[in-house]
């Protein structure tokens, strides 16, 4: 073991106050791993709540484990030192469970790094009794866990906070009662919203589609995704306060789930119903957060949706602490929120329109329009904020040429009015490629054309960048396409990416995928027939499948879906 790598970890967590450590015992040791670094993993607020809700538990001991930054990965593999967790720096191989919070497809190549660091074999059948349980959660796994299949044993479908306890409980009965591994993981897919992927096989066509996917005896048909019913029962916040985080904040999370129905939005569609929490269960958790005098970062779908905002903002402020927000819509901003902002110290207001167009915000259904943006745009400009971001998608479903012309002309104009009203300050536009996801109406769409998006935004930023005081940030269109596999993928892509990372990561993606007879552009650019069997099929959700291609129809017709309202039974969710 290298002592240094070791005191490194040593000196992060003396700069932390709230983590957990547990004397060695008879408790289950957890590893709950982010495949990511620190500085990211810290910033994400389920990790914390389910770091938080493990470790109340009498049986279970749970530990962080991060992805080394770069410079320390090398030395890991020169010293041999096995990746260690955070609060006891054991090593990642000696603890029973291994449960990762997955939230972005690129993490999957880390996720291969972070095993094979720490010295767990990567593909599950290889695994026997002494090796550690490996469980997946977060929005990916939720979405489409195949790609992920030949590593996890398990997959958490939902919301953790009423999953994790029930998977805990039969993984404490079943060592009780010494059961095998390979009970142990039939006992694991009796639990409401996990997923065992090792009891299902997958049957494919000539042509390279999934022709079927059949349970093996004792595996449910479907597997229902969880989610919290109340969310006062769980007050959500950051748990273990460091500085060393992506943005810093103390965060508390109003409200989960979306019901504006946006098009493209997996998350809109797989967190419903909307649920809000109470303003007196939040002013608890700003009070609780008063000790550490850190700016409050709200979290939420969209923040200006929460129906108590501009009294939890004179909360916050009367308390004497700052705050920021995750995001809001521009048709619901409040004045009081955006002096609250502007008070507390934000610098710049992010926006969201996602199209420049009203017909391509019509086909998304984002319902925000010209004069919201404005309108916000006049409220940060009165409050003395200067600076604007918006963030943009280029390669959506049904777009033209004239689309991406909407996206320059509503940002000059937009500068224009900056200009008028005398703000020298900046407009950024962070422009990413589309990228259709699992259950969302675009589920059946191919994405736009790698060569016809770079095209595009490369005109884009030409344009735009010649205005002085406009910014244009890309999202890199390769790792966008290497994502639209992924998210899409099927356990053949699984198998290329087991591949690929053992080869050097997403660089090698490509290569191996063609290498294995798989065809990228297939998964890419294929449009997928209306009964076509998913990667996904045996997740249910709660939308069903035909409000989902309803929906694509709309999208088509450049109808209007209205956001959910008490008594709604549309989607199939409630």
């Amino acid at each position: 073991m290298d002592w240094a790598l070791r005191k490194g970890i040593q000196e992060q967590l003396g700069k932390e106050q709230g983590y957990y450590r547990y004397p060695q015992g008879t408790r289950t040791h957890v590893a709950l791993v982010y495949p990511n670094s620190y500085y990211v993993g810290m910033s994400n607020l389920g990790f914390h709540i389910i770091y938080d809700l493990l470790n109340k538990r009498a049986d279970t001991a749970c530990e962080r484990v991060f992805l080394p930054d770069r410079q320390d990965v090398k030395r890991y593999e020169n010293t041999r030192t096995p990746i260690m967790s955070m609060e006891t720096q054991s090593p990642l191989y000696e603890f029973s469970i291994l449960a990762f919070a997955v939230s972005f497809e690129m993490d999957y190549f880390n996720i291969v790094k972070l095993l094979r660091l720490g010295k767990v074999k990567a593909r599950a059948d290889k695994r026997n009794e002494r090796d550690p349980l490996l469980i997946a959660g977060g929005p990916c796994p939720t979405f489409n866990p195949e790609p992920l299949s030949a590593i996890f044993d398990a997959f958490v479908i939902g919301e953790g906070e009423v999953i994790m306890p029930a998977l805990m409980d039969a993984v404490q009965e079943a060592r009780r009662r010494g059961t095998s591994r390979e009970a142990l993981l039939h006992c694991l897919a009796a639990v409401p919203g996990v997923y065992v992927p090792s009891l299902y096989c997958h049957h494919y066509t000539k042509k390279g589609t999934i022709q079927s996917i059949e349970p093996l005896a004792g595996a449910p048909a479907a597997i229902r995704r969880q989610w919290v019913q109340d969310l006062d029962a769980f007050p959500a916040h950051t748990v273990v306060v460091t500085d060393h985080t992506e943005f810093d904040f103390y965060l508390i999370e109003t409200a989960r789930g979306c019901g504006r129905h946006c098009r493209f939005c997996m998350a809109g569609y797989c967190f419903r119903r909307p649920r809000n929490r109470s303003l007196a269960v939040i002013e608890r958790q700003v009070k609780e957060a008063l000790v550490y005098r850190k700016r409050i970062g709200l979290m939420g779908a969209a923040i200006s949706d929460y129906p108590e905002i501009n009294a939890l903002c004179k909360n916050i402020l009367g308390e004497g602490l700052s705050m920021s927000v995750a995001s809001f819509r521009a048709d619901s901003v409040t004045k009081e929120l955006v002096d609250s902002l502007a008070e507390s110290g934000l610098k710049t207001l992010t926006m969201a329109p996602e199209a420049g167009s009203m017909r391509m915000r019509a086909v998304i259904n984002k319902g925000i329009e010209e004069p919201h943006l404005f309108h916000a745009m006049d409220l940060g400009l009165t409050a003395g904020i200067h600076h604007f971001r918006l963030y943009l998608m280029v390669g959506l479903p049904f777009e033209t040429e004239e689309d991406i012309d909407a996206i320059i002309d509503l940002a000059e104009r937009l500068k224009d009015y900056m200009e008028k009203r005398g703000s020298k300050g900046t407009l950024t536009l962070s422009v990413n490629p589309f990228i259709p996801k699992p259950f969302t109406p675009f589920q059946w769409e191919p994405m736009a054309h790698r060569k016809r998006v770079e095209r595009d935004l490369k005109r884009m930023a030409q344009i735009l960048r010649k205005r002085k005081h406009i910014i244009v940030h890309i999202e890199s269109p390769k790792e966008a396409y290497i994502q639209g596999v992924l998210a899409r993928g099927d356990r053949r892509v699984g198998e290329a990416l087991l591949t690929a990372a053992e080869m050097g990561g997403s660089k090698s993606f490509g290569r191996v995928m063609k290498s294995m007879g798989l065809d990228m552009d297939a998964y890419l650019y294929r449009k997928r027939e209306k009964d076509e069997v998913f990667p996904w099929e045996r997740i249910d959700v709660g939308v069903t499948r035909d409000y989902l291609y309803n929906e694509l129809k709309r999208a088509a017709s450049l109808k209007p879906t209205p956001a959910c309202f008490d008594g709604c039974h549309r989607c199939g969710v409630c």
